[in-house]
């Protein structure tokens, strides 16, 4: 019998990423159910009292750069750390990020997020790069059932985290809250470097040039590019700190949302110009940029869920239960229980269609995840009735809303990273993926932008916005979903022989 450790008969070296990871996601998630409520509540509630724009837009800028951050991240980790210490150091700057917002000062709650974000984007894309890398390149089938077991740690963290960390900022002191967040990271942490030797020889380096001096040289260059990064971030605070310079968040999402737009364009315009792409590449990139478009549309609702429809519970939802009153960053623990139930389910589903030569192809698909999510709005058009009519509705329609999204989101998500890596060139893949990843950062600005709609003297005075503010996204997303189901035979087209 072999003597060597395994996790549900993976390398033992999964269990060291899956925990990694999983308290990784539960300080991420904690602390985003709690950003935008601790932004807009009064100070004399130990909020900030932001106005629910300016609130907002931090929240879309925030949640922006931590997507955007896992391509710099991704490409240092290739070029100069290597996966194993990019880990390491993306962990210990978001442990160092969470501690800042545990003290009561603005000027430490902006560094905090600051610190997250280039710590997330160290991490988050590096340790699922870590998944792959443990396993042989001939056992294909086990590395993609290691990756569903590292799909299950991401969704532990997420559905454990609303319920501590909520309950401790929302109910005892919002710091306590964000304190919890950075003790789950430092307790990850931790058992990453007390198990690491499990991943064997796994990640250790980065990709060398086959010329030493090249590759002296390649170093010194970025060690120096990190050097002058850094001395300017050390400056932009200062300047931040000491309000010699300003910086109005509305504006400035605002203009960060326009310029990831123009770069997109312009980079699509770029490939199909000068990269030599022959006719059948021309139309799979094409498609790509539809599958852009589509994925942006699809997470500017889906990210609700931290924002606008965070604000829904907190402000206008029935959250007793009987004397006790549920927190309500409790109801983000929602989606990832929704996410664990029903992805099985919905594996089974594909699988069993796939046998009568009825599952749905890739667009269709793209289409019933805005389905799902424009139904998951209708939803609260309805709990918006309620509101109107002076009463406060009960979570079991935030709840159902969060069961549609989950819906759509297992539809849409894996055909997306799946499409990308099938569609691209084989010599653009990993840039493909960062305008991928892009579509989730502008996705996430959009959310942001959103929930400083739901101002709360205006909704007040007129409830009837509200109905207005989520009809708006139901017709955005039965109007994507009706054009792709339109265009699904020439969208099938460009994709070629991929399904």
């Amino acid at each position: 019998m072999s003597s060597v450790k395994t996790f549900f008969g993976h390398p033992r070296g999964l269990a060291t990423l899956f925990f990694t990871e999983m308290w990784e996601r539960f300080s991420y998630y904690g602390m985003r159910a709690l950003l935008l409520l601790f932004m807009v509540a009064s100070v004399e509630n130990g909020g900030m009292g932001l106005d629910d724009r300016t609130g907002g837009a931090i929240y879309g800028l925030y949640t922006m750069f931590v997507y955007l951050m896992a391509l710099p991240g991704g490409w240092l980790a290739d070029k100069f750390f290597g996966l194993r210490k990019s880990i390491f150091y993306g962990g210990c700057i978001i442990a160092l990020g969470h501690i800042c917002l545990a003290f009561p000062f603005t000027e430490t709650f902006f560094v905090g997020l600051l610190l997250i974000v280039i710590g997330t984007g160290l991490l988050k894309p590096n340790i699922s790069s870590m998944v792959g890398e443990i396993y042989p390149s001939e056992e294909q089938v086990k590395r993609d059932a290691g990756f569903s077991i590292f799909f299950m740690g991401i969704n532990s963290g997420a559905l454990l985290a609303p319920i501590i960390v909520g309950y401790l900022g929302e109910n005892i002191n919002w710091h306590y809250g964000f304190a919890a967040a950075g003790v789950g990271m430092i307790i990850g942490v931790i058992q990453y470097k007390m198990t690491e030797h499990y991943l064997g020889g796994a990640g250790l380096e980065p990709t060398r040039l086959p010329d030493e001096l090249e590759q002296s040289k390649r170093e010194r260059s970025i060690r120096q590019a990190l050097w002058g990064l850094g001395l300017f971030l050390i400056v932009f605070v200062l300047l931040l700190l000491t309000q010699t310079l300003t910086i109005n968040p509305v504006v400035f999402a605002n203009t960060s949302g326009i310029v990831i737009v123009v770069s997109v364009f312009i980079y699509f315009i770029y490939v199909f110009l000068f990269e030599n792409l022959n006719g059948d590449e021309k139309k799979k990139v094409l498609a790509i940029f539809i599958l852009f478009l589509a994925t942006t549309a699809f997470y500017a609702g889906y990210e609700g869920q931290g924002s606008s429809l965070n604000l829904f519970a907190d402000r206008y939802t029935n959250m007793f239960i009987g004397s006790f009153e549920m927190p309500a960053s409790w109801l983000q623990a929602a989606p990832p229980f929704f996410v664990l139930l029903f992805v099985p389910v919905f594996a089974w589903l594909w699988s069993w269609l796939a046998k009568r030569n009825l599952n749905p192809n890739t667009p269709i698909k793209m289409a019933l995840g805005l389905l799902w999510m424009g139904l998951g709005y209708l939803v609260m058009i309805f709990a918006s009735h309620l509101v109107i009519a002076g009463d406060k509705p009960l979570p079991t329609w935030l709840i159902c809303t969060y069961m549609f999204h989950t819906f759509g989101e297992i539809c849409l998500y894996p055909i997306g990273l799946s499409g990308v890596t099938k569609l691209s060139p084989k010599r653009l893949v990993g840039q493909m993926m960062g305008v991928f990843f892009m579509a989730l950062a502008l996705g996430n600005l959009v959310a942001g932008l959103y929930a400083g709609e739901f101002n709360n003297e205006a909704i007040s005075a007129d409830p009837t916005l509200l109905t207005d503010l989520f009809g708006l996204i139901v017709k955005i997303m039965l109007v994507a979903a009706a054009v792709v189901i339109i265009f699904n035979n020439p969208i099938r087209k460009l994709m070629g022989n991929i399904k």
